[in-house]
């Protein structure tokens, strides 16, 4: 019994005979039951779980019948009698696979681990449909504009409009290429193709390209001898654009972006990639939080999952991301990559 009680999760082990032989403190506690006066009891009473339509664990799982070769029950959701939601899986023991069943173990964990994923789940859909709503809104406004006015709309108003479909449209793609790329970082699927590239003709692309959409004013400097870093082109572009955009988003003032080698004298070993806003910064007590998924600052709006997304792409290329505080008081992100990540050839 101290074995068992040592364990996090609940465990209730029964015999060859349908009866219990143990019952540990963690499902004593779960089921209600004294796991001293347990020993003896048919399993079917010890473990008073129920589904959502009130049907017991023993008899929809019948642990003792069914297939010969049968030896787990997969992880379910039952609920406890107060109605608390827990995990069940169990265990089924044969001296051999043609051989009766001699032992069940049966494990009982909390339910909240699953709680918390299934909110993670709705807060992707929540936030994939915010994101998607708002361009395809356009693109459907604009094309069921064209469609009815098409004869007496001008040569111009109808470049408008479809120069705006054609931006939606490429807003839509990134979305979706970003949220699967989530999902590759995720389950560690991330492909990337690498080569050596001049970092400074891409975050020069980037920021005039966010540029001529914003306002804002947006800095670039680039120091000399800027060294060329082998990295996979559309991933660092990504990087890059999503580092710019939330400076615009959520600062004020101007963005000033810097590009400069990092690395000790003689050689140079890295590079170094600095955008800053002139916002309100970040709290040092938030910045563990501001590369975990769904991260919001503010009333800005995002999907909430650049900075995730940013910090993964660093990572998967070998380079570390960081949050500090930019002169004029904003927040200052920090990437710093390796010239060579990887061979190439």
């Amino acid at each position: 019994m101290d074995a068992l009680d040592a364990l996090a999760d609940g465990a209730v082990l029964a015999g060859p005979d349908g009866r219990v032989v143990a019952v540990n403190t963690v499902a004593g506690r779960y089921l209600g039951v004294d796991p001293a006066r347990a020993p003896g009891r048919p399993l079917a009473d010890v473990l008073a779980l129920r589904d959502q339509d009130g049907r017991d664990w023993c008899s929809t799982n019948q642990p003792y019948d069914g297939l010969a070769t049968r030896t787990a029950v997969p992880e379910q959701s039952w609920l406890l009698p107060d109605g608390t939601e827990v995990l069940v899986v169990a265990r089924l023991h044969r001296p051999a696979l043609d051989r009766p069943v001699e032992q069940v173990a049966v494990s009982i964990r909390s339910g909240r681990g699953r709680a918390r994923l299934d909110r993670e789940r709705s807060d992707l859909v929540a936030t994939v449909a915010h994101e998607l709503r708002s361009p395809l809104t356009g693109v459907k406004g604009f094309v069921q504009a064209l469609l009815n006015r098409w004869d007496k709309l001008n040569d111009e108003q109808k470049k408008l409009m479809l120069t705006t479909v054609s931006a939606d449209a490429d807003r839509l793609s990134r979305l979706i290429a970003e949220l699967l790329d989530v999902a590759r970082i995720d389950t560690g699927r991330l492909q990337l193709h690498p080569r050596p590239v001049e970092p400074e003709v891409l975050v020069r692309r980037v920021v005039e390209s966010v540029g001529a959409s914003t306002s804002r004013p947006i800095e670039l400097t680039v120091a000399p001898d800027v060294p060329r870093v082998t990295v996979d082109p559309d991933k660092f572009v990504q990087v890059v654009t999503n580092l710019v955009e939330n400076a615009v988003r959520h600062g004020s003032g101007t963005v000033r972006v810097a590009l400069d080698p990092m690395g000790e004298a003689p050689g140079v070993s890295g590079l170094r990639l600095v955008v800053a806003d002139e916002g309100e910064g970040i709290d040092p007590e938030l910045r563990r939080r501001v590369f975990t998924k769904f991260w919001r600052s503010g009333r800005s709006g995002g999907s909430g999952l650049g900075l995730y997304l940013v910090h993964g792409l660093v990572e998967a290329h070998g380079g570390t991301t960081t949050i500090g505080d930019a002169d004029g008081g904003g927040a200052r992100v920090t990437v710093m990559l390796p010239v060579d990540s990887f061979p190439v050839g």
